[in-house]
């Protein structure tokens, strides 16, 4: 693959097998982050200031507004990004800027002890970190060869899976031993190492992806322009619609069980350890998207992209359904591993046929548009919080065996809407 419109160059031998591992560093970096805040270090940290009886409900507010910022930034960078032409690349001056920014504003989250506060420093975060996520995306169209870019995508999730399973293991360590008062450092731990691996995952981005001087293309008017990013030829671009509205429903379950774990794991399934369980099934989770994720990446390269998602979807379905028949933690476990299976073959699967279906000269604003579904299947999967509230208040534990119905609603019709995606390239 050669693209000289965007002053990046590509071939395949070029494009070495390390090279696999220079691009998806900072996505392990930043899932590492966002695994560990959403999972572990937030659940717990609100419990220091809002009520038992709307913990659902708080937590689902905060992070269905962050992920509707993260909609809002995404294809906005990814396009500016697009039409950039910085003499070091068109994509690394984004990542630089967008993580420096999260490092200033991670400490918060141990600063203050004020919802508004934590409401406000996490909004500032999430754009800080889609800022650089956005450009970060456009490392596959653009440097890796057409025919290796479900290979990549798939070492692109691997590598991202294991710094969110790894890293939170270690964040529920310190957090369980965490309290208010006697047990606070054991929070700020926490952050600084998350800071710490969020630095170490730019500055080896920073020194060891090559992209070339990016090429600034005259696409019209500025503004223009950016509200462009947002915008898809419906007409020209059916399939990739139906694929975006696939891929939001199958982002939804995944990020409910990951939001809601510890709750559920506490008033459910009665645990000692909440954040030590929580971190456990991530692991379950983890450990069968380890599985599934590279070598679906690479199946999907010769028996196609659709087949393995609609697979992706009957047993993320089944896990759901072993869910909502569990009564004791090992049982969430075994169906944690069946629900990673699943959706390490959909991370792999669907990124490649994102990056399929992305004409050539909009990669980074396509991808952002694939990240936007993906955060509004993952915004609608926070507001999950308040109607297991509502449930809860009905009848005891209600709520949680609704959040598990709309689970597997929600992978089952996702994997039937891929079937209408019919002309990939």
């Amino acid at each position: 693959m050669s693209s000289q419109a965007s002053g990046i160059s590509s071939t395949p031998d070029r494009f070495g097998r390390i090279d696999y591992l220079k691009i998806a560093v900072f996505g392990f970096a930043l899932t590492a982050m966002w695994s560990s805040l959403h999972t572990i270090v937030l659940p717990l940290r609100l419990l220091d200031f809002v009520p038992e009886s709307q913990k659902n409900s708080y937590l689902g507010y905060l992070t269905f507004a962050g992920l509707v910022l993260a909609m809002l930034v995404q294809p906005v960078v990814g396009a500016i990004s697009d039409r950039s032409g910085f003499a070091w690349g068109r994509r690394r001056p984004y990542i630089l800027m967008g993580a420096t920014a999260a490092l200033v504003f991670l400490p918060a989250f141990g600063l203050w002890e004020s919802y508004a506060l934590v409401f406000l420093f996490y909004l500032l975060l999430q754009a800080a970190s889609n800022t650089a996520q956005s450009s970060y995306q456009g490392f596959i169209p653009d440097l890796v060869p057409a025919d290796r870019r479900g290979q990549a995508a798939g070492v692109k999730s691997l590598i991202e899976l294991l710094g969110g399973v790894s890293v939170a293991r270690l964040a529920a360590y310190f957090m369980d031993l965490y309290s208010l008062g006697d047990g606070t450092h054991w929070l700020w731990v926490t952050i600084a190492a998350l800071a710490a691996i969020l630095l170490a995952g730019t500055t080896v981005t920073m020194l060891t992806v090559h992209e070339g001087p990016g090429i600034a293309s005259p696409r019209g008017p500025f503004l223009p322009g950016l509200l462009n990013s947002f915008k898809v030829p419906v007409e020209r671009q059916h399939d990739f619609v139906w694929f975006l509205v696939s891929r939001g429903m199958m982002g939804v379950p995944g990020v409910v069980l990951q939001t809601f774990a510890i709750y559920y794991l506490t008033d459910v399934i009665l645990v000692d350890s909440p954040a030590a369980a929580a971190a456990n099934l991530l692991i379950a989770v983890g450990g069968g998207l380890l599985v599934a994720v590279y070598f679906a990446g690479r199946i999907s390269d010769r028996l196609g992209r659709k087949p393995i998602v609609v697979a992706a979807g009957t047993g993320g379905a089944a896990g759901v359904t072993l869910l909502l028949f569990s009564g004791s933690l090992t049982m969430v476990l075994v169906a944690g591993v069946i629900i990673g299976l699943a959706n390490g073959a959909l991370l792999s699967a669907s990124w490649a046929l994102a990056t399929d279906l992305a004409p050539g000269d909009a990669g980074a604003k396509y991808l952002g548009l694939t990240n936007l579904a993906m955060a509004a299947g993952s915004a609608l999967a926070r507001l999950v919080g308040p109607v297991i509230d509502v449930f809860n208040g009905l009848e005891e534990n209600l709520g949680y065996s609704v959040m598990l119905l709309i689970c597997l609603v929600c992978f089952a019709v996702g994997a039937l809407l891929i079937l209408k995606v019919r002309h990939i390239r």
